[in-house]
């Protein structure tokens, strides 16, 4: 089979897709970083010194995801649909284990993406917990499935064994570690969360917002829904904070439904 980044005389190029048509693309990686039992007990009481460590490397990989034509030379710009990442925490093997699953409607396949992904936020891992272990070690990092497209769809053989542990979403009150579900009512509901500081100033880590009180199904309907829940929901109207529906960043005008998780986040800084 031919390197189809390669042309004619061996030389790398960027391949034209304007021909092929438009398949719903999707495609999950995954890969882990060990570290000591200690820190990842450290992880998991949320009691390391760079403060909410599983969030923050979530929304590092989302924007690296977004990011991939910027890192890999002969990669597209893609207008992803969907980054999902999800992270597990296996105490027997003292390591934290990452997926991504990165989704389009496009003429190309988002693999690097999901690989992209999975990579930056094992790197926002090691970052957020070199202070107290810099003997982590970040590897198996992997193509787990693809679908779309013409090449057909792609399956590991190990990919098919579903972990029985909790996928973990970082996002619990202070000094726990969050499973949740979505929605926890019985009537259609957004799921909100506050993350990082905001969740400290408004002392809410996340709740259930019935849909039929949204004024307009939108991220804008969804604050006016909050502020008249409780007046403290006016912090979210302050520019500096960030939005991101089911882990992809929005913006007021972004449309939302019935079961969707929105979060509101200060921006994310390093150091």
């Amino acid at each position: 089979m031919p390197l189809t980044h390669l042309n004619a005389r061996g030389e790398a190029h960027m391949v034209d897709v304007a021909d092929k048509p438009e398949s719903r693309r999707e495609a999950s990686a995954s890969g882990r970083i060990q570290m000591q039992p200690a820190t990842l007990a450290l992880l998991a009481e949320g009691g390391l010194p760079k403060g909410d460590v599983l969030a923050t490397a979530r929304i590092a990989g989302i924007q690296a995801a977004k990011r991939t034509h910027e890192l890999i030379p002969l990669c597209h710009a893609l207008a992803l649909s969907k980054v999902a990442i999800d992270f597990r925490l296996d105490e027997a093997a003292s390591c934290v284990e990452v997926t991504a699953t990165c989704r389009l409607n496009g003429r190309t396949g988002v693999e690097m993406e999901a690989l992209t992904a999975v990579s930056v936020a094992c790197l926002t891992l090691y970052d957020m917990c070199k202070a107290v272990d810099r003997e982590m070690e970040i590897g198996g990092i992997h193509l787990d499935t693809k679908s779309g497209g013409r090449s057909g769809d792609y399956r590991r053989d190990d990919a098919a064994v579903v972990p029985v542990a909790p996928i973990v979403t970082g996002e619990g009150s202070a000094g726990e570690v969050s499973v949740g579900n979505r929605c926890d009512i019985a009537s259609p509901c957004v799921r909100v969360k506050c993350l990082a500081e905001l969740r400290e100033r408004l002392g809410v880590g996340d709740l259930s917002v019935p849909f039929d009180s949204l004024p307009s199904a939108d991220v804008a309907g969804l604050k006016a829904a909050l502020k008249a829940l409780d007046s403290r929901y006016s912090l979210l109207d302050e520019g500096r904070v960030l939005c991101a529906v089911n882990q992809v960043m929005s913006a007021d005008d972004t449309p939302i439904t019935n079961e969707d998780e929105v979060a509101f986040f200060p921006p994310v800084t390093g150091g």
